[in-house]
């Protein structure tokens, strides 16, 4: 189908409006040129004052596809459920108000990525305890749903089901002043008629019930594939709207590769990255000593039975600070916010934040010496697990030196496998504090 020409939508326009085609077309017909134009000025001011949500139903339903929607959705190819590894595999990227290219992205995309995950596991799942078709043990809903898997991978995701006011809300204990919420989404169904109100929102609130609450930060990400729509941000303080912003951005190619969403929050502000890109940086969103009980996650504008979303690998945690510091202060850090894919050493590139930090304390202490330390969960053999804790220490040593310059000479590895656990390896959560890197002075 050709795109339609401005006129040919204005007049499109009048129709729905009311007008009648052919006695409009007569009036036009007599007019002049300057006329014309008056007219379909007119006509313009018209459409403008209907209401935002009937101008885009109906632009929904008859504007051409924009360029970023002019081939077919991938179907997702989401992370493989590795018990090693706590994200799904990344996908395609955006730089804000542009087209994006889809396919995998590399450690050098992302070596200037600064999002540093939180150093203190609060909340980790993955469905790994849940069976397909439940919902899962440690979410609520005032809707429903259920666990599925995508494809042929044994990956577990959650659907969200689309509508105003359906939240899914994760058991997340109270929340901190510092913290980092991060998870996967995916999507099917997607095409160049997706809406403009297809969204994923998440939402920081101080009700733990499925209200938006009086205090709340809240961030939408756009899933629309006819048009750059942009991320939004608001929050509500004491009840009462105070910020509500879109920033421009073209997600289109992005959340067709089942994106990894970074968030952190430290005290007031509000930092929200999709991939390597971060769009939010607000440093007065959240109300100050405001107590955030829950993480909701709300989706809305999917098509009913065609369209549909889903989330996987929630981890919240405690910190997200400047790990530079404490690593020049202690002489020791842990973190399990560097990533694997499945099964193997490669690093995910959503890692490289912490990655990067190291590097920075060892440009700047150039007497200071490190070891990297892997340690995995107790899932499989005690070989197969000390072989590859090894194997992944190795891989950041290798990072820093090839990526950031440092001087191999000054960097030591080792694996521990599953010999040292710092959680319960019977749970998500303490299998996820097990899968861990250590930086220490030497």
């Amino acid at each position: 189908m050709k795109t339609s020409s401005p006129g040919k939508i204005l007049l499109g326009l009048v129709i729905v409006f009311g007008f009648s085609a052919n006695g409009n077309a007569q009036l036009l017909k007599k007019l002049g040129k300057r006329a014309e134009r008056a007219a379909e000025r007119t006509i313009e001011r018209r459409v403008e004052k209907e209401t935002s949500e009937k101008t885009d139903q109906i632009l929904d339903s008859i504007l051409e596809p924009g360029s970023g929607g002019n081939k077919s959705p991938k179907s997702p190819q989401p992370g493989s459920g590795d018990p090693n590894t706590q994200g799904g595999q990344s996908g395609g990227s955006s730089n804000p108000g542009s087209a994006n290219t889809p396919g995998p992205k590399t450690i050098q995309v992302y070596s200037k990525f600064d999002y540093v995950p939180g150093d203190k596991q609060m909340f980790f799942d993955d469905f790994g305890n849940d069976f397909i078709g439940d919902f899962p043990s440690r979410w609520n809903t005032n809707a429903g749903g259920e666990i599925v898997t995508l494809g042929d991978s044994p990956q577990k995701w959650l659907e969200l089901k689309s509508g105003f006011n359906i939240y899914y809300i994760p058991d997340v204990p109270q929340l901190p002043e510092e913290y980092t919420v991060e998870f996967d989404l995916a999507a099917v169904g997607l095409d160049r008629q997706t809406s403009s109100q297809a969204k994923v929102a998440i939402t920081l609130s101080d009700d733990d019930k499925f209200k938006p609450g009086a205090n709340n930060a809240y961030a939408e990400i756009p899933f629309c594939q006819y048009a750059a729509i942009g991320v939004t941000v608001q929050n509500n303080i004491n009840g009462k709207r105070e910020i509500r912003s879109t920033v421009k951005a073209d997600l289109r190619n992005t959340v067709l590769e089942n994106p990894h969403v970074s968030i952190a929050v430290n005290k007031q502000r509000f930092r929200l990255w999709v991939n390597e890109v971060k769009y939010i940086d607000v440093p007065r969103l959240v109300a100050p000593g405001a107590v955030i009980h829950t993480v909701k996650f709300l989706a809305n504008g999917f098509k009913d039975g065609k369209e549909k979303v889903f989330i996987s690998n929630l981890k919240v945690a405690e910190g997200g600070v400047d790990l530079r510091r404490k690593l020049i202060a202690e002489g020791k850090i842990s973190t399990n916010g560097i990533l694997f894919d499945s099964g193997s050493a490669n690093i995910q590139p959503q890692s490289m934040g912490i990655i990067r930090q190291i590097s920075q304390v060892l440009m700047q202490e150039r007497g200071m010496n490190l070891k990297i330390v892997g340690h995995t969960d107790s899932d499989g053999s005690d070989e197969s697990n000390m072989k590859l804790s090894k194997a992944r220490a190795t891989a950041v040593k290798d990072a820093l030196v090839s990526v950031y310059g440092i001087d191999a000479g000054r960097l030591a590895s080792e694996g521990k496998g599953e010999s040292e656990p710092v959680g319960d390896n019977n749970t998500p959560d303490g299998k996820a504090q097990n899968r861990r890197v250590e930086f220490i002075r030497q």
